[in-house]
């Protein structure tokens, strides 16, 4: 027995390995008993293939300008917020016979970019924001045609190849030049320039936003490096961005007419801005010069939205995790009955959701946004471009939509919110908003760890029964300020009641005390 068992032990040693008494083939031994063949040549040229994306792993690759994925695309009601109405910006839509009238406008707006000269008179009403220089046409398409070996990188080879070097680089000096003109006739309020109706321009600001009519922010710097001075280019584009997303325009009050009086006395100094901005309550410069080379240039117009609305340093690249503290969604309205009202926030951006708990109350503040027919469009490519596989793992945009929508359930949560100045709907009726945010947050999946501190304090608060009680008393008796006055009176009349009662008592008292004596 021993004696077989020692000669299976020898045969498996040879053959494969033992388990127990079963013997299983060394799926790795050349030797072994599937014999395998030689390698074939073009097996060889596969596996060398293979070997040589070793080096690709964990390497940072430029961000390519990409196509909405197919699972955004494939809604119906989302097709048409992912294709240009007006103008195509770049190769994806580029040629579409119904976007041919704007071409004619890319070449006017251009001459115009080149042309532009601070010294010039300006016509009455214009601000002289930005201090410009004229440019031949000639030097502009030099340095546009210097970079297009990288600016092509931006785009797939298959959907450019069509191009040839010359076709690219005309396309994009166009497209730059078109925008910059563009961004400098809206924020100057120089508008009769563009030589465009009302409904166009209003077109080219939803369009510019697009994913799939975005260009590579390469080349708006250039051309800005060759007009504007003191990275004023940069400051253009973050006025534009304040001034036409997500912001309702403000009065120009008494401070906004000494800060126009600075601008025309100062010229277009960024410090003059910077600090008159503050006074204003408007938000600084997106970069100044050393934070642009410290962080890097945006890779579009999109991106460079993104980082307008989202504090970057408020979420983590933490990916979906299947474990992990999930809460509850709850609407507005139930979220009022359990005792949480509702605030608007002083910042813009969507990332400042914050949370305050009280004895008998909470407050949650959120960030006004501004709902037109441009919201869908805007929101939808922002959470497509998130979900490139070439962009930051924080889903911060995704996320905000994610939440927004477990507080809007129906035209109710929508009342609500409009009532506290959160929403401001120039879009339609409150059933429409409620519908709005469903259909954008269809097939999202947020950061897990977004506004989790938020959610855990939201689930306290509506756990606490000592709060949800107070809440509903204060829901049910004093739901409006004329209940609860009504409720102070009556509790002053009782007081003169019981009062009355007490002095007569008293009297009585002393009345029978008195007649005793005597």
């Amino acid at each position: 027995m021993d004696t077989q068992s020692s000669k299976g032990t020898m045969v498996t040693r040879e053959e494969g390995r033992s388990i127990g008494d079963e013997i299983f083939p060394d799926e790795c031994n050349q030797d072994s008993i599937w014999n395998f063949q030689e390698i074939r040549e073009n097996e060889r040229q596969w596996i060398h293939s293979l070997e040589k994306r070793r080096g690709d792993i964990g390497s940072l690759q430029k961000p390519k300008i990409q196509k909405v994925a197919k699972k955004f695309r494939e809604i119906e009601s989302n097709v048409r917020c992912c294709e240009p109405l007006v103008v195509s910006i770049g190769p994806f839509h580029h040629g579409k016979l119904e976007l041919q009238l704007m071409e004619k406008h890319k070449e006017l707006l251009a001459i115009q970019f080149a042309d532009q000269d601070c010294i010039k008179e300006r016509p009455e009403g214009v601000l002289p924001w930005h201090s410009t220089n004229s440019v031949s046409i000639d030097v502009l398409y030099k340095k546009v045609k210097n970079i297009m070996p990288s600016v092509r990188e931006c785009y797939d080879d298959e959907l450019i190849k069509k191009y040839s070097h010359e076709e690219f680089a005309q396309m994009m000096l166009l497209d730059g030049c078109f925008i910059l003109q563009y961004f400098h006739c809206i924020v100057t309020g120089n508008y009769k320039e563009l030589k465009m109706k009302s409904h166009d321009i209003a077109f080219i600001r939803r369009d510019l936003f697009l994913l799939e009519n975005q260009l590579p922010f390469e080349v708006l710097q250039v051309l800005m490096n060759c007009k504007f001075m003191n990275n004023e280019g940069l400051g253009m584009i973050k006025v534009f961005i304040s001034s036409a997303h997500l912001k309702p325009p403000q009065p120009h009050g008494f401070i906004q007419g000494i800060k126009y009086f600075f601008l025309d006395l100062f010229g277009d100094t960024q410090k003059v801005m910077s600090f008159l901005g503050k006074i204003c309550g408007e938000e600084g410069p997106p970069f100044t010069k050393q934070e642009s080379i410290k962080n890097g240039l945006p890779a579009h117009l999109l991106e460079l939205l993104k980082t307008h609305l989202i504090d970057p340093n408020a979420f983590s690249e933490g990916g979906c995790y299947l474990r992990g503290e999930w809460c509850p969604y709850r609407s507005a309205m139930e979220l009022r009955r359990a005792g949480i009202c509702f605030m608007p926030g002083k910042s813009r951006r969507l990332s400042d959701i914050k949370f305050a708990s009280f004895h008998c109350s909470a407050h949650l503040t959120l960030p006004r946004i501004t709902i037109d027919d441009s919201t869908k469009a805007e929101f939808l490519n922002l959470v497509a471009y998130e979900a490139c596989p070439d962009t930051p793992d924080d889903f911060a945009i995704t996320s905000y939509i994610c939440f927004m929508r477990s507080l809007i359930d129906n035209a109710e949560d929508v009342k609500e919110l409009r009532s506290k100045d959160i929403l401001l709907n120039f879009f339609g009726t409150d059933e429409e908003v409620a519908n709005l945010f469903k259909e954008i947050a269809l097939n999202l999946v947020p950061n897990p760890h977004a506004f989790v501190d938020v959610k855990y304090k939201i689930q306290k608060q509506c756990s606490s029964r000592r709060k949800a009680w107070f809440a509903e008393l204060k829901n049910t008796h004093f739901a409006s300020p004329w209940t609860f006055l009504a409720f102070i009176a009556a509790l002053f009349v009782i007081a003169l009641q019981v009062a009355g009662l007490v002095l007569s008592a008293f009297q009585t008292y002393y009345a029978a005390h008195d007649k005793k004596g005597s």
